[in-house]
């Protein structure tokens, strides 16, 4: 039990601890510090305390002077040390007071986080303006030179199977008796002797170097294995997201000209499908688990060699062949990203690419304190067939840590969180609005008085951060008293979050720096970049709502987007992202006219708006292609009005419509479950959250809703939405409504619920002509 006056003294050494670490970075030569401690005893213990934090932070002498009017005063002296410069004291926190003698020539000055190497120019003669080209600290003379140990990720990992033999490298949990059981690992070296056996058996079925593999499936040791066999032969690794349907999954199979493919069990199904054509072509198909009889006889029927997983390990032991490595310049991957409309597109990914990659990380990680080791865990729950999952496995693999796959349902996995207690957690902005919201709702919970607490605690610590300390310094009492309770949530043990994928809310960023005791950081990249363009720095509030500075092996530059209004040249600049550099892929496979338009003059195209803030860092406040212009002559950026309605309390997801033939917006709406029934319980309606959604009331309710949001936000009146349409479950991938990052289909969208459109705008055109 502590009493009042023992959390007096936590709070008061809490601050004079992050005070201290503050000036212990400044060229100080004497500290006169004044404490308010009413009673000896404070000051005592106080005393005590503070001599054993001074001398671990190198002041070589304290003194406390007597007694004077109710405060006890300590002087310092500390060795004249500096790598920071600051122009003034910053304000600190009730109850203590500072003064100190500062040279004259420190100076305040804005910490940059990227250099500028080329100068922008205006465009003449129809071209477009850019602007400046930006690249990382690490690279304003030249691109580092990369590891000279390593040419391929087939380098890497042979030698972390070499350094740490008997590490646990994935791990997986089996069901036993129908209950999910414990991680069941295996090592390094096991892996990799599964990997021999495999790569020879695709050898002995007839895959030639240079071959497609497909890997169709969800996350798990197997996909992995696959993928490093491909690795070793010189084969090209083809992943299909596991939440394509059948049209997508013939496509690439015919398109890629796969040779074999390896396949869950649950997708057998998708590549057997009579409307499947391209199967026909499939010289063996291998299950990561078993095939029925039925599976293998329909199969054997169109010509394709069925294998359960034993089967081909089997079949490579028979026939064992030596590993034929690539070599730097060869296609490591073709990874089809899933497309938010159209025929997916084959990313081209050399070896080389990921090379530069995963250089660049390592470059990355040096500068701070806390290192990746083989001791860090990661819960892969992510589409291994997409980037950002792929390359922090690869990085993983280089570092000899450990992997552990999800058990397959994404909502229960929290269970796998508990279970497997990881120190690094990934994922897209839906995930982490899910924790969010999850956390805030277990905070309205709390009794009156605790949950004042943890909002004094929160802005505590939060001021503390602004003020540049980092997070684990910012107040270690707040964290011990509040905070290590949302970091259990999380299975206790995380030290890194990354968000990716798409843009994460700056109130959710914010919120999870301050309460997970944990590093948080976006990152913006595309499958066409191999991962991360830019990074997020850890401890930098400057980087919150932004997806940080460019990579070490990339340039970036903002071109201008007319049309728009954007322009790289103008205050603040703005402009279409491109990017060059060692991570860029180089091309879409069999499609030169795609390639073309994406690459330009040597800059890959994002499509992404950003804005260049003055320290070097990225904002994304748009998106280039999802504009429609209404009958009005303007243009509306539809990804922009969503983040912006997404705010509502009654929002759980929104999809804004326009049509350039129509004057007014519509979007269909999931309500949130719990505000709608909470708006139900105080109308007098009693039933299900389905039936809720039919109502005229709560229709009228969403959309006054959004117009408060609307002008609060000071949106024009064509960006407002003038009727909705309620939709009780949220878009899904069963439905293929979005991609399997949560990215929305628009055109799917529109097509699934165009009966639905157009009666409302019917609807909103009689209401409009009886005015």
């Amino acid at each position: 039990m502590i009493t009042r006056k023992q959390l007096k003294l936590l709070y008061d050494m809490d601050a004079v601890r992050s005070s201290l670490l503050f000036f212990s970075n400044l060229q100080l030569p004497h500290l006169h510090l004044q404490l308010p401690l009413a009673t000896p005893y404070l000051a005592i213990k106080f005393s005590t305390w503070f001599f054993v934090n001074m001398s671990a932070l190198n002041f070589v002498s304290t003194q406390v002077a007597e007694k004077q009017r109710g405060t006890y005063t300590l002087y310092t002296r500390k060795p004249a040390s500096v790598h920071t410069t600051y122009s003034s004291l910053f304000d600190f926190p009730h109850p203590f007071e500072f003064s100190s003698v500062w040279p004259v020539s420190q100076q305040r000055r804005m910490k940059a986080f990227s250099v500028k190497v080329e100068e922008g120019r205006e465009g003449k003669n129809g071209s477009l303006s850019v602007g400046p080209v930006y690249r990382s600290l690490f690279s304003e003379n030249e691109f580092p030179p990369m590891d000279p140990d390593f040419s391929t990720t087939w380098d890497i990992f042979c030698e972390s199977v070499k350094n740490y033999p008997n590490n646990p490298m994935l791990g997986r949990r089996k069901i036993v008796d129908g209950k999910i059981g414990p991680y069941v690992w295996n090592t390094y070296k096991e892996v990799y002797d599964e990997v021999l056996h495999i790569s020879s058996a695709l050898r002995a079925c007839g895959a030639e170097v240079g071959a497609r593999i497909g890997i169709y499936g969800s996350n798990c040791p197997e996909w992995i294995v696959a993928m490093e066999a491909c690795s070793a032969q010189s084969l090209i690794c083809v992943p299909l997201y596991d939440t394509l349907g059948h049209g997508a999954v013939d496509f690439i199979l015919g398109h890629a000209e796969i040779d074999v493919v390896f396949v869950q069990d649950k997708k057998v199904k998708e590549v057997l499908n009579p409307d499947c054509k391209s199967s026909k072509r499939l010289k063996a198909m291998v299950c990561f688990t078993t095939l029925t009889q039925e599976e293998k006889d329909k199969a054997s029927a169109i010509g394709i060699k069925p294998y359960s997983w034993d089967d081909f390990l089997q079949l490579g032991k028979a026939n064992p062949k030596s590993a034929f490595p690539p070599q730097a310049h060869d296609i490591c991957t073709i990874m089809y990203t899933s497309g938010t409309s159209g025929d997916p597109k084959g990313v081209v990914l050399m070896y080389e690419n990921a090379m530069a990659l995963v250089r660049g990380m390592d470059l990355f990680m040096e500068q701070f304190e806390d290192k990746m080791t083989v001791n860090d865990v990661y819960l892969s729950f992510l589409p291994l067939a997409h980037i950002l999952d792929r390359t922090i496995e690869e990085y993983f693999f280089r570092k000899g840590a450990s992997v552990g796959y999800y058990h397959g349902d994404l909502n229960a996995l929290r269970d796998d969180l508990m279970e497997l207690k990881p120190t690094l957690f990934a994922g897209v902005p839906r995930v982490f609005e899910k924790v969010y919201e999850g956390i805030k709702k277990a905070v309205e919970e709390l009794n009156p008085i605790r949950r004042t607490v943890f909002g004094l605690l929160y802005n505590y610590k939060l001021g503390w951060m602004k003020k540049g300390y980092k997070q684990r310094e910012a107040s270690r009492l707040a964290d011990l008293l509040a905070f290590r309770k949302v970091k259990a949530r999380l299975g206790g043990r995380v030290r890194l979050i990354i968000s990716g994928g798409a843009a994460l809310s700056p109130e959710v960023e914010e919120f999870l720096r301050v309460t997970t005791c944990a590093f948080v950081c976006q990152g913006y990249g595309l499958t066409e970049t191999c991962g991360p363009t830019t990074l997020g720095f850890p401890d930098e509030m400057c980087m919150v709502g932004t997806v940080g500075a460019v990579s070490i092996y990339n340039e970036i530059r903002l071109e201008e987007v007319p049309e728009m209004g954007y322009n790289p040249l103008e205050t603040p600049p703005c402009g279409e992202i491109c990017v060059r550099g060692k991570t860029v892929f180089s091309g879409y496979y069999k499609n030169p006219e795609l390639t073309r338009e994406a690459i330009r003059d040597g800059w890959f195209h994002t499509g992404d708006i950003g804005e260049m803030l003055p320290n070097g860092v990225i904002k994304i406040i748009d998106r280039k292609k999802n504009l429609v212009k209404l009958t009005q002559g303007e243009y509306i950026a539809l990804e922009h009005l969503e983040n912006v309605y997404g705010i509502a309390p009654i929002v759980e997801d929104i999809w804004v419509y326009g049509n350039s033939l129509k004057s007014m917006l519509v979007a269909v709406v999931v309500p949130n479950e719990e505000v709608a029934n909470k708006w139900a319980y105080t109308n007098g309606h009693i039933s299900s959250f389905d039936k809720l959604c039919s109502l005229d009331q709560l229709n009228k309710y969403v959309l006054s809703e959004l117009k408060l949001t609307a002008e609060r936000n000071k949106l024009r009146g064509f960006e407002h939405i003038k009727g909705v349409i309620l939709e009780p479950h949220p878009f899904d991938m069963e439905r293929d409504l979005v991609t399997a990052t949560l990215k929305k289909k628009r055109n799917k969208l529109l097509k699934y619920y165009q009966v639905e459109i157009d009666e409302l705008y019917l609807s909103l055109t009689k209401e409009k002509q009886k005015k």
